[in-house]
């Protein structure tokens, strides 16, 4: 079969080290006793060889139509479990009606946004495996006090238990990217819902982390704090400083404070 030819607008980097896309494959664990993965840009599939030989019960997506007729020619036996489209628009309520896992090499420009999808279904997606820019996969796993940690970082390790498994060069991909990369593996946590209003959990990560380098005192005026509440020593704190339980614990001030 004729190869995929990368396309630079979907930011296509095909993985072409099979020991390194064994690894990967390896690392996929199934959370849960789950044995439904989806993955994410399967390209050629250099990581969808290694899958198979698992078993998983294995779903594929692509929004490449030339990765597709690939892909449906060199995996027949796969061919109702193929699907063309897009991963960040796709209702997975028309495949999965149970828990499913999410692995791929993700492509750098929407790597972000393919995690805040996994946020909005994280009460079926227990396991996400998978191959992005370096500095995204660092950030996501972060603890915080490090530069690094941010929004995606808290959001995430909110309902994740996430690890840094390895970092990999440029050079084992075709073409190269200008970066190098990060596997990581996130698995669901056993918190079904925070202790706090979850909504306005969301607006305080991401209006603390709007001018990290300012206190949260200032980075949340634009909330309206009480008067008592601007007094609170955890305002004196940048954003970076507060792990998942402690914006919790902001959360609940903040709302408590506005019933004062």
């Amino acid at each position: 079969m004729e190869r995929v030819s990368a396309k630079k607008h979907l930011g296509q980097h095909f993985l072409t080290d099979l020991n390194i896309a064994e690894d990967i494959a390896k690392a996929v664990s199934g959370h849960r006793g789950v044995k439904q993965v989806l993955e994410i840009g399967p390209g050629m599939g250099v990581l969808t060889d290694f899958l198979l030989q698992q078993e998983w019960d294995l779903h594929l997506i692509d929004i490449d139509k030339e990765s597709i007729v690939y892909l449906n020619k060199k995996y027949p036996l796969l061919k109702d479990k193929i699907i063309s489209g897009d991963f960040l628009r796709y209702d997975f309520g028309e495949v999965f009606d149970t828990p499913f896992i999410i692995a791929g090499n993700f492509p750098y420009n929407i790597s972000s946004q393919i995690f805040f999808k996994v946020l909005a279904e994280k009460d079926k997606v227990t396991e996400v495996v998978c191959m992005l820019q370096k500095e995204v996969a660092q950030r996501i796993a972060s603890p915080h006090g490090n530069k690094s940690y941010g929004i995606l970082s808290v959001f995430l390790q909110a309902y994740y238990d996430i690890e840094y498994l390895m970092t990999v060069p440029p050079t084992v991909f075709d073409p190269p990217p200008k970066v190098n990369s990060g596997v990581i593996r996130l698995k669901r946590n056993e918190v079904e819902k925070l202790d706090c209003n979850e909504k306005l959990f969301f607006r305080v990560v991401k209006q603390g982390f709007s001018t990290r380098r300012k206190t949260l005192r200032n980075a949340l005026k634009s909330l309206g704090l009480s008067d008592s509440m601007k007094e609170d020593p955890m305002l004196d704190l940048r954003a970076e400083q507060l792990d998942v339980a402690s914006f919790v614990l902001l959360t609940n001030k903040l709302e408590s404070s506005w019933k004062e």
